[in-house]
């Protein structure tokens, strides 16, 4: 399924936005994807995954292993327990939130902003709202694929979260590809003066 995901995701429009040689915590990594391409394009980056998945850690931790260079790590981490501590040039948390249970999504956004370092980048991309039919259409792909009934958080309500707590909105898009809607943003914490 992981090599069909480039053509529904916007990893062209990812891979850009992280500087070379940057340290990289990708929350809810899944297969480890996003770093993998990060490796494989020559951003020269230290990354750090992380998901709740076994299975996704092991398919990322083989990736590692035989493309990694030895700067990629993966870990299982279960979703009772702590994330991974210490601050990155880059955190990334791409299609993460609309999966989590709506109780648990704003602490699970302010926790990746807590580890963007101060000049650092919080990259958020997660599937769109809107409009209602490719919204539906996604709703169902998750349905058969990840088994699970969705929850979308308005962009509105990302960006209000990452106001609140102190990053700056330095870029914003949103893309189709084929029948999802995907909504970009690029926050960045002020660097120390």
């Amino acid at each position: 399924m992981q090599h069909y995901r480039p053509r529904i995701c916007p990893f062209h429009e990812l891979l850009p936005i992280v500087p070379k040689g940057a340290s990289v915590l990708d929350v809810g990594c899944g297969s480890g994807i996003f770093l993998g391409l990060l490796h494989h394009f020559k951003h020269d980056v230290h990354g750090l995954g992380f998901d709740a998945s076994r299975v996704a850690i092991d398919c990322a931790t083989s990736m590692a292993q035989t493309r990694g260079g030895g700067r990629l790590r993966f870990q299982h981490i279960p979703k009772d327990q702590p994330w991974p501590g210490g601050q990155f040039d880059v955190v990334s948390m791409l299609d993460v939130l609309h999966h989590i249970p709506r109780t648990f999504q704003e602490r699970a956004f302010k926790s990746a902003v807590e580890r963007v370092a101060p000049g650092g980048v919080l990259l958020y991309k997660d599937m769109s709202d809107r409009p209602w039919h490719l919204a539906w259409a996604n709703r169902a792909h998750d349905l058969v694929v990840a088994r699970e009934w969705i929850h979308y958080v308005p962009i509105a309500t990302v960006e209000r979260w990452a106001s609140e707590a102190g990053l700056q909105l330095e870029s914003s898009g949103s893309f189709q590809m084929l029948w999802y809607m995907h909504d970009l943003r690029v926050f960045r914490r002020p660097a120390m003066p």
